[in-house]
């Protein structure tokens, strides 16, 4: 498995399109707090797959899927709330919930792949 771009990694890609469903979706919430950490997680995990791919080190770079792979669950669990809360409906929870927990899956094995 050989990437020439961050971009290229299809876990970097999803997670992205995880992101930005979480801010179309978040979008009218009037829980800053709540939308913000949201927000934020999602970033995380494909800026983390960016910033370990780009520090050119397979050391740091599974350093930095780690943090994404908990970034991600940090993103779930808001999901969670989100649903209780009913800021989701529970189509939009599960469909969001799914795709991070495919990215995870993704995570994982690029991790051992890399080891």
């Amino acid at each position: 498995m050989r990437f020439n771009r961050f971009e290229d990694i299809i876990a970097w890609q999803k997670a992205k399109v995880l992101t930005v469903q979480i801010y179309q979706v978040t979008a009218p919430l009037k829980d800053f707090g709540f939308k913000d950490q949201i927000q934020r997680a999602c970033v995380s995990i494909m800026n983390n797959i960016a910033e370990g791919f780009e520090r050119k080190s397979q050391k740091e770079f599974i350093y930095f899927l780690h943090i994404a792979k908990g970034s991600r669950g940090e993103a779930r669990s808001m999901l969670i709330l989100a649903q209780e809360l009913n800021y989701l409906t529970l189509h939009e929870a599960q469909k969001l919930k799914e795709l991070s927990e495919e990215i995870s899956k993704m995570l994982a094995g690029l991790i051992k792949h890399l080891n």
